[in-house]
């Protein structure tokens, strides 16, 4: 910059997973080498900055969670700035860019941030940098790497039309109101998950003046027999090139071995969201047979001697661990394996060069070290590029480290996509791809985000069962792939299912049950009440479900508290209600054959079930999917909605049942109302809009 001193700009934050956080981060290191400061700042921080008074840039980074809601930390701040009685030019002074990660897998893509950016904008505050939509299901770093780059020179300009309407300011008296009216100089930057070739560059930073590149150029030819690339090997022209990788993180983090001796902290105490119960599994059933694709669990909680409370269509989390197995080969990897149950102390290191560097939330002051490894850190987790450049530091073997610079660099960014992220690859498939990279328990700390708490739908109703929760989930299975040569279970699926085995097998003697009955185990949950998918506050209103496979979950208590509802009430008004079920076979994972009880005694009015896999002599085939069985009864179905004002659910898969179900509700209102493809799909919207129409769905 021109400016001898460096220029402030207000950076805010709102992560739910820690990514929004780690970009920002990003923002913060890169702005010392353009000459700039970035006062940064978690926008739950509402007593640190105050938007009403701020005269400097604002740059937000925000995320967006369940299907569509901003996170937990901006929950407040968009809840102030919604506050309807805020006139349209409160924040006319502001200028501000915006950058939003989401994930285009789900309905509402990024609308965390798109809330927030379309609110400033009714408020009056000007975009001095447009928009960035980065999409997590093709790679955030498509969009992000893009933004941040072009970022520096919308500053740029931003400060100097700040320095000129400042002279001008000076000079005539009053002339703020024209400010608004300056012209625009940044030009507008259509930044979205499809724009993948997007360069923009700072002409006038060279990148040996930038700190966050660095320059390496190792000339280590891939051999003549090596022609494909590989997690651990390059091809030309990337193995012949020069790289820009990011710059190092700084470290802040301390750990301390201490004695033995102490007590590990309660599970409780690394949730913050929300009251933790300790609650007795006292049901499990395998609920599809030993020859079915996928392994379904339906598991019975007693919540009696709790104050837990759900609605049908609530969901709750469960706090799991990372399998022992996995935790002890890291700490052998380590060398650590002797000092698993030693405590350690986690402080922030003295003297870092960290901005704002805190004590993770999520990491106890004091515990044993397995304590961390097994219940605080997600060491699955696919590794960003900030983590994998750490790494480079800590591997000696040239080739490995090499390896490693290219899967961080500017010119890796295709390889890190197909080896890194999409391979699934985590920290323990890194580690045995590149033997000689021997991290610190720090590095590990830093970088290695939250073990975070699985969520499930409650497939039950307090009403129907008092005191005992539902919920049906399927063991979650990854094969052996070339950078994992054994299969997987689901960090959380995977351990229920151990947990649960002497339920379901009560007649295989373990250890701990020989000669009597199984164990009573008990599981950590919180509630995550979901705020739209409920039954109609109304019973007499007519309302349609789809779920396939577990995707009937939620649908199980909202047909149990209908029945309950209507043996209590015997003069209520009770609209029609329709269910759309399918699975692959029907004699291998019919989840719940009992539907028919629902239908017999009137709680169900239509059940429409499909079976994907089976085979048939019938002249004409049978729909294999929800979505075809809905196409067949489309008339019924646009009564039901559009006549009717009914509710439409939807449960289950996203990409490959939820957008068919979509589709089909497109299609039948484009041909029952007789108007075109276009208009069909803004009715839906407008349909979910007014939350009739909902979906509780899953990646």
């Amino acid at each position: 910059m021109c400016c001898d001193l460096k220029r402030r700009f207000l950076l805010l934050y709102a992560t739910q997973k820690g990514q929004a956080k780690a970009i920002a981060e990003e923002i913060w290191q890169q702005a010392g080498a353009h000459g700039l400061e970035a006062d940064m700042h978690c926008i739950s921080e509402m007593d640190k900055y105050n938007l009403e008074t701020e005269k400097d840039p604002v740059v937000i980074v925000i995320s967006t969670t369940g299907t569509g809601d901003p996170p937990d930390t901006a929950r407040k701040f968009v809840k102030k700035i919604q506050d309807t009685t805020l006139p349209p030019d409160h924040f006319a002074h502001l200028q501000y860019g915006l950058l939003g990660l989401g994930d285009s897998e789900y309905t509402f893509f990024c609308n965390g941030g798109k809330t927030v950016d379309r609110r400033l904008q009714e408020l009056g505050a000007q975009h001095f940098y447009d928009t960035g939509l980065a999409d997590d299901c093709v790679g955030l770093e498509l969009v992000v790497d893009p933004w941040i780059d072009g970022l520096w020179l919308a500053l740029k300009e931003a400060f100097k039309l700040q320095k000129e309407r400042e002279s001008m300011s000076s000079i005539v008296d009053g002339v703020s109101s024209s400010l608004s009216a300056a012209p625009q100089i940044v030009h507008e930057l259509n930044l979205s998950s499809e724009v993948q070739n997007l360069k923009l560059e700072d002409k006038e930073l060279g990148s040996s003046d930038v700190l966050t590149q660095k320059l390496v150029d190792i000339n280590l030819v891939a051999s003549t027999g090596d022609t494909e690339p590989s997690l651990v090997r390059s091809v030309p022209p990337l193995s012949q090139s020069s790289l820009n990788i990011p710059a190092l993180p700084p470290e802040y983090i301390e750990v301390q071995f201490q004695d033995t001796h102490g007590e590990n902290p309660h599970l409780s105490s690394l949730i913050s969201e929300a009251t933790t119960f300790e609650v007795p599994v006292t049901k499990a059933v395998q609920l599809t047979s030993k020859d079915a694709i996928k392994t379904a669990l339906l598991l019975e909680l007693d919540i009696a001697d709790t104050d837990f409370d759900y609605q049908p269509g609530d969901a709750f989390c469960v706090i799991c661990p990372n399998n022992v197995n996995e935790v002890q080969e890291l700490l052998q990897i380590l060398g650590l394996s002797e000092k698993g149950e030693c405590f350690i102390c986690v402080k922030v290191k003295q003297g870092t060069k960290k901005k704002g560097a805190t004590h993770p939330q999520h990491i106890p002051e004091r515990s044993t070290l397995k304590f961390i490894l097994t219940w605080c850190l997600e060491i699955r987790a696919i590794p960003k590029k900030a983590f994998l450049r750490a790494l480079v530091e800590c591997t000696s073997e040239v080739g490995e480290k090499r390896r490693l610079q290219e899967l961080c660099s500017r010119q890796g960014a295709s390889d890190y996509t197909r080896f890194i992220r999409e391979s699934n690859v985590g920290l323990l498939d890194l580690l045995h791809a590149f033997p000689s990279c021997k991290p610190s328990l720090n590095l590990l700390i830093e970088h290695l985000p939250k073990l975070q708490a699985r969520s499930y739908s409650v497939s039950s109703s307090n009403l129907y069962q008092p005191g005992k929760l539902r919920f049906v989930f399927s063991i979650v299975e990854f094969p052996a792939c070339p950078t994992r040569p054994v299969s997987q279970k689901g960090v959380c699926t995977g351990w229920l299912a151990e947990l649960v085995a002497p339920l379901l097998h009560p007649n295989k003697n373990t250890p701990d049950t020989e000669g009597g009955s199984p164990s009573i185990e008990k599981i950590p949950i919180f509630a995550r009440p979901n705020n739209t998918f409920h039954l109609p506050a109304d019973p007499s209103v007519p309302f349609v479900m789809v779920g396939p496979g577990t995707g009937i979950s939620p649908f199980i208590g909202f047909l149990q508290h209908r029945q309950k509802l209507r043996e209590e009430h015997t003069d209520w008004e009770f609209g029609e209600t329709w269910l759309f079920f399918g699975c692959r076979h029907q004699d291998r994972d019919y989840l719940f054959k009992q539907l028919r009880c629902f239908l017999e005694n009137g709680t169900l009015t239509h059940l429409k079930v499909c079976f994907s896999r089976d085979s048939s002599t019938a002249e004409v085939a049978p729909p294999k999917y929800v979505q075809d069985v809905i196409r067949l009864y489309a008339k019924e179905v646009a009564r039901v909605l559009l006549t009717e004002r009914g509710y439409f659910y939807v449960c289950g898969d996203k990409k490959h049942m939820a957008d068919g179900v979509s589709d089909a509700v497109v299609d039948i209102i484009s041909m029952e109302m007789e108007v075109d493809k276009l208009e069909a799909m803004k009715i839906l919207a407008v349909l979910r809009e007014a939350k009739r129409y909902l979906q509780d769905v899953w990646t």
